[in-house]
């Protein structure tokens, strides 16, 4: 068993690594609701792909800790504090980071979805290659409600679902959709009424996987990312897009008015 905790401050959150009988288990934590910012986004792209890069890793979990919340999306702290271009580009280029250490990892990623996930959340959930989760985990891109667009997201989620579900997500921004609509529509694999029942499905799969054969499970990953090859650059030009409406009067003023709860 190897293990890589890496503790930051209130302002960052932490990311937990653990590689045992070949399952590397990442667990990501904010206590804002799981949010990400930029210096989690980066730390959780690297730890992803370390776990890819080590021959003792065969299956990688994506977690994170709590129970209502399995990811918030952005930090709005950090994204009302971004002042130029370059810094959005920046900021949103990690969950682009995220997305491709994702994709281009050997091994299948497996989500545990426990709660509700919103706009990066739901790219990350998209992004794994199979999704467990339960019955509370609703969904929404609300990005739309704050001035920006989904757009970093977008192609892993339209991947994922489709482009009419992305659509209505991403243009009803304000509305959660169910964890059983997430679910009809492909996004989550397995759903469950409980942690327990989850997380017992979630070891029988890991564990099946870590003793199948890494070369055709990375062969079949392959085929199932084919046409994918170009989200290396994509993903950064939809960061710039998002970097550049962040910075616009109506989109600060959406933040602060989600942020003071009147909106």
């Amino acid at each position: 068993m190897t293990e890589n905790l890496i503790t930051s401050n209130v302002n960052t959150g932490t990311v937990n690594s653990v590689i045992e009988n070949g399952i590397a288990t990442i667990t990501f934590f904010h206590p804002q609701s799981n949010s990400l910012p930029g210096t989690l986004l980066m730390t959780l792209a690297a730890e992803i792909t370390k776990a890819g890069n080590n021959p003792a890793t065969r299956v990688i979990l994506l977690k994170s800790e709590g129970e209502k919340s399995f990811c918030a999306g952005a930090s709005f702290d950090e994204l009302i504090a971004i002042k130029d271009l370059a810094a959005g580009k920046k900021f949103f280029s990690g969950f682009a980071a995220v997305i491709n250490a994702m994709r281009k990892t050997p091994q299948f990623v497996i989500a545990r979805i426990q709660g509700k996930a919103v706009g990066g959340g739901v790219g990350l959930a998209s992004a794994a290659d199979y999704a467990f989760a339960t019955e509370t985990a609703s969904v929404k891109l609300s990005e739309l409600a704050i001035g920006i667009g989904p757009f970093v997201v977008g192609p892993a989620v339209k991947r994922k679902i489709g482009t009419s579900a992305f659509s209505q997500l991403t243009i009803n921004a304000t509305e959660w959709q169910s964890a059983q609509w997430a679910k009809e529509k492909g996004l989550y694999a397995e759903l469950f009424s409980n942690v327990e029942e989850m997380d017992k499905a979630i070891h029988a799969l890991a564990s099946r996987l870590a003793k199948s054969n890494p070369e055709a499970m990375l062969m079949l990953k392959k085929v199932l990312w084919e046409g994918t090859d170009n989200w290396d650059s994509l993903l950064i030009e939809r960061a710039e897009m998002s970097g550049k409406l962040v910075l616009s009067e109506f989109t600060r003023n959406a933040i602060e008015k989600f942020k003071a709860g009147t909106r």
